[in-house]
């Protein structure tokens, strides 16, 4: 027998590939249902933010709760403050009728100037009230004590003395709203008048003349005043003028207290027979504005 012929192809058989071998034809004749599917692949979780790097080149961290808390709070003082140095601003350069009728109009912002001026105070190493309220301390408890820009009413509720307490705007019955230039007091009526850092308006020797009317003979008069404004090195108006000024009032100049660095104190008294000048050469006292921090 004669071996059998090999193919044209060489006696190789074609392979179908691989791939082939496995894909599904579908067949009439065939009743096999087609295979499963794939199973989805599970879901991934979704991938993490990408953080923002610092200067260094590492990841930033996320802000904290407690640092946007501090942050709102600062934009708040921030905000107090800026309302507060135009309150102030007011203040100085405007008539006490002005400002009396100007915090009428809306009480609430008196409120807002006296938190600014107790933060700006709370910097001071001390309080020029605390220094008069000692002052009373020490003599008689029997003054009756008109206290002009009372603010708080701080020399009320320390002294035994029966106290006026005047300011622009009263939200405790104590205090008499009004301008300080035109007060409801009697004449000759107290024995102690007081500003405190309160000669504020432009019409401020106004102010010094209701105390004039109302002082009883030989009655005090103490100023507590801003260093700066009676500072003629930097702007302000020079002590003596000032002094000057209010013995041409009719008082007479008792003592000065100038070892605070942040305010002057003076205290004068007013002369039995009082004896007004006709004309009177006041300085003016520059404004005491707060800068911008």
């Amino acid at each position: 027998m004669e071996p059998p012929h090999e193919s044209a192809a060489g006696g190789r058989k074609r392979r179908r590939r691989g791939g082939d071998r496995n894909r599904w034809k579908p067949s009439s004749s065939s009743q096999q249902e087609p295979p499963p599917a794939a199973a989805p692949a599970p879901l991934s979780s979704p991938p993490a933010k990408r953080r923002r790097k610092d200067g260094t080149g590492q990841a930033a961290a996320a802000p904290k709760r407690g640092n946007t808390s501090s942050l709102l709070e600062k934009m708040r003082a921030r905000l107090s403050g800026g309302h507060f140095r135009m309150l102030n601003e007011k203040l100085y350069t405007c008539s006490g009728q002005d400002a009396f009728d100007y915090f009428k109009n809306d009480p609430t912002l008196f409120d807002v100037y006296h938190t600014g001026y107790r933060e700006q105070m709370s910097h001071w190493p001390e309080q020029p009230v605390n220094v008069i309220i000692n002052w009373l301390k020490r003599h008689n408890a029997s003054w009756t004590v008109a206290d002009f820009g009372c603010g708080n009413a701080a020399v009320a509720k320390n002294v035994e003395n029966k106290v006026f307490s005047i300011d622009l705007v009263s939200d405790d019955p104590s205090v008499i709203a009004c301008d300080m230039a035109h007060t409801p007091l009697e004449s000759s009526s107290v024995d102690v008048a007081i500003f405190c850092l309160s000669l504020m308006g432009t019409n401020y020797p106004n102010y010094l003349e209701e105390a004039n009317r109302v002082l009883n003979p030989s009655g005090w008069l103490v100023i507590a005043e801003v260093r700066s404004r009676l500072d003629p090195n930097n702007g302000g108006a020079d002590p003596e003028k000032f002094s000057k000024a209010i013995i041409q009032l009719g008082f007479s100049l008792v003592s000065k207290d100038e070892k605070n660095k942040m305010f002057i104190l003076f205290y004068f008294k007013k002369k039995e027979k009082s004896k007004v000048a006709k004309s009177i050469d006041w300085p003016q006292l520059k404004p005491c504005l707060y800068k911008r921090r």
